[in-house]
């Protein structure tokens, strides 16, 4: 798979970045892409694109966005002073699944992580999502942990 381009999201991506979270069977009970688009999507955007430890990225072909996700690089105590890379929100557009985008995403990511001196890479994903387990684990994550939510 040739062509894909990784940049740093803009604020003229979100209308491509949301839908993108919207189009599945979770994301369409808990996103909103009727523009103009909710607020709180534009302060995330600011917030997150002014935090050096957060990269929200979209991968591109030609000008069109085909895919996204978000990292998020965490220091910590744990693992002597570790720093760990968090990918999450990694979504493809629906019309380029299955053509290898999302592998590249992930090579991309990680390879984003080693760069920033990462010890590791994690992520969660919902226990529902079976097609991504299989995923995950094809690319050599392990199911290491059980992960817990508070809604509020």
């Amino acid at each position: 798979m040739s062509g894909i381009v990784f940049r740093r999201a803009r604020e003229a991506d979100l209308p491509a970045i949301i839908a993108m979270l919207a189009d599945d069977e979770l994301g369409k009970l808990r996103e909103d892409t009727s523009l103009p688009l909710a607020d709180g999507y534009l302060r995330a955007f600011k917030a997150i694109d002014a935090d050096p430890n957060q990269y929200l990225a979209v991968a591109t072909k030609g000008d069109e966005i085909v895919g996204t996700l978000q990292l998020t690089f965490i220091a910590g105590l744990s693992r002597k002073g570790a720093l760990r890379g968090q990918i999450e929100a990694v979504r493809v557009a629906s019309g380029h699944r299955s053509e290898g985008i999302g592998q590249k995403m992930f090579e991309w990511a990680i390879a984003e992580c080693r760069t920033r001196g990462c010890i590791l890479v994690q992520l969660t994903t919902d226990r529902d999502r079976i097609d991504a387990h299989r995923f995950y684990d094809r690319l050599g994550f392990e199911a290491s942990h059980l992960g817990y939510k508070l809604k509020f």
